[in-house]
């Protein structure tokens, strides 16, 4: 027969004990004499309890591609849209933004395109760390579609700005809406998926970004031939026709996009009962409800992995934004036409995608998301260091193929081994808000580093350094204390920390259970 595992706490210890406590260890202690795991005695039923394993296998292969029908097309679409949206100013700039926004016969400078660009930033980081605490509270539901309806308008209305100061307001305005949708929908799916499941839909969701930068090309492509039309110029019109798309999809979400688990419509009661289930088993918290305290906030804070996720994050997502702002003007300066140029961009993009999704399936089929980010940022380092060290323009777009491929997997793959290595429901939420957010920060870099053409030495310069350090030297700094962190767990080393308390506390203390093996 088992026994309850319980360690002898000090006396003040035990004083201090609820009865509530001590009620759940005694329903414990009968529910291991029952026979019952108690680590899973609070799950709902199991409906597939008289099936084989291959049926349950057959079950949980269908349930998974239903909740990735419900979930990851429309998301791929919003975030595809969102992308578009906050990086398409490189796209207008080429095509006559800056010299419609000056003063007659003065194209608004540099330093005053460059600010326009930064302050996205600014606003887009500073909220970004409170949105996941408001899609919890609001739902999936209501959060996403309500945002997508407000930066679908500014989008729209950018198209009507006649100088810079009205460019700034646009821009700033656009980042503050933007905010909320990639950190809420990768902890949304965190809130879906197991951890081996996580990272490929992670992935497939940002491989969006790289198909917006394609897709984005060609419409600019297109676009730019209304100029004139209505009195507007044609980058204006990329600016109108992508923010109306905006609003009407922002509209649709408001049937399309799903809520959390627990409360998600499209499941029947059987379903919903076996995704819980799932969860659990994973180890998770986020299939049940979790009150918001203060605690979460200051839990993430105290934890090194939430920095040094920031650290890593900055790495990737400042060369990630530097490369999607600037590779029209870097392509056009190799000599090509405005269109032409446009139209060259789309070939990394798509590369970028297919090596995205690649990337996802392996790390999540090895569990080696650290290795992963190390062996890709290599590739990265390497195409900008072509890019600055060559002056042929067909070995330079060469080097934008390989700086694509070195960029994109690892955000995504960033993402996901952040989150793996988290738990808890709003603790999760918090740290992704500030990982990401201060990734976007870094944004302000990207806005201010290309400034002299052809060869933009301080841009590709600055972009390498973050690669080396941040990207890569923060990978292999977080996998080697990940590791030396599991090694103490897998031989007892930290099984104290749990002494004396019910399975229930030792639940509480999310990916601080000695138990719980962090993902490398």
């Amino acid at each position: 027969m088992s026994e309850l595992k319980e360690y002898p706490r000090r006396d003040s210890e035990r004083s201090s004990n609820s009865a509530t406590n001590d009620k759940l260890k005694g329903l414990e202690r009968e529910q291991l004499e029952a026979g019952i795991n108690p680590l899973v005695a609070d799950l709902p039923p199991d409906p597939d309890a008289h099936l084989s394993a291959g049926e349950r296998a057959t079950i949980d292969r269908r349930l998974l591609w239903k909740l990735d029908l419900a979930l990851i097309p429309w998301l791929c679409v919003l975030y595809l849209l969102s992308f578009l949206d906050r990086t398409n100013i490189g796209n207008a700039k080429i095509v006559g933004l800056q010299q419609s926004l000056g003063s007659p016969g003065h194209p608004l400078s540099a330093g005053a395109y460059n600010a326009a660009l930064s302050i996205f930033f600014v606003s887009y980081s500073l909220f970004e760390p409170l949105t996941n605490v408001l899609l919890k509270r609001l739902t999936p539901k209501l959060f996403i579609p309500i945002i997508m309806v407000l930066w679908g308008l500014i989008m729209t209305l950018m198209g009507f700005v006649y100088n810079w100061s009205g460019l700034m307001a646009a821009r700033w305005f656009l980042g503050l809406a933007e905010a909320g949708l990639f950190p809420g929908v990768n902890y949304y799916l965190s809130c879906w998926y197991r951890r081996s499941e996580f990272g490929i839909r992670a992935a497939i969701f940002f491989s969006a970004a790289a198909v917006s930068g394609s897709f984005g090309g060609l419409l600019a492509a297109a676009i730019e031939k209304m100029v004139g039309l209505g009195g507007r110029p044609g980058w204006a019109w990329i600016f109108i026709l992508e923010g109306i798309l905006t609003v009407l999809f922002g509209f649709a979400s408001f049937w399309a996009v799903q809520n959390f688990p627990d409360k998600a419509t499209f499941l029947s009661e059987v379903d919903r009962a076996r995704v819980i289930r799932r969860l659990k088993m994973d180890q998770q918290s986020s299939a049940e409800h979790e009150e918001f305290k203060v605690q979460y906030v200051t839990s993430a804070l105290k934890d090194y992995k939430m920095w040094l996720g920031m650290m890593i994050y900055m790495g990737c997502d400042m060369p990630l934004y530097a490369f999607s702002l600037f590779l029209p003007t870097i392509i056009s300066q190799m000599g090509y036409t405005a269109t032409k140029a446009q139209l060259l961009t789309v070939p990394p993009y798509a590369c970028a995608a297919v090596l995205t999704i690649t990337v996802g399936y392996i790390a999540d089929r090895t569990r080696q998301r650290g290795l992963c980010n190390i062996f890709v940022s290599l590739i990265g380092i390497a195409g900008f260091a072509i890019l600055l060290g060559s002056e042929k323009p067909h070995i330079k777009y060469a080097g934008t193929f390989l700086g694509a491929l070195g960029i994109y997997p690892c955000i995504s793959n960033t993402i996901s081994w952040v989150s793996n290595n988290i738990e808890g429901v709003y603790k999760r939420g918090v740290v992704l808000g500030f990982v990401i957010g201060w990734g976007n920060l870094n944004g302000i870099v990207s806005s201010n580093i290309y400034r002299t053409g052809p060869k933009f030495t301080s841009g590709h310069s600055t972009v390498m350094v973050y690669m080396i350090v941040c990207l890569l030297g923060g990978s292999i700094a977080m996998r080697t204390l990940l590791a030396r962190e599991n090694k103490k767990r897998l031989t007892g080393q930290r099984d104290h920390w749990t002494r004396g308390m019910s399975h229930r506390e030792a639940e509480k203390l999310g990916d601080k259970r000695p138990d719980f093996i962090y993902t490398l």
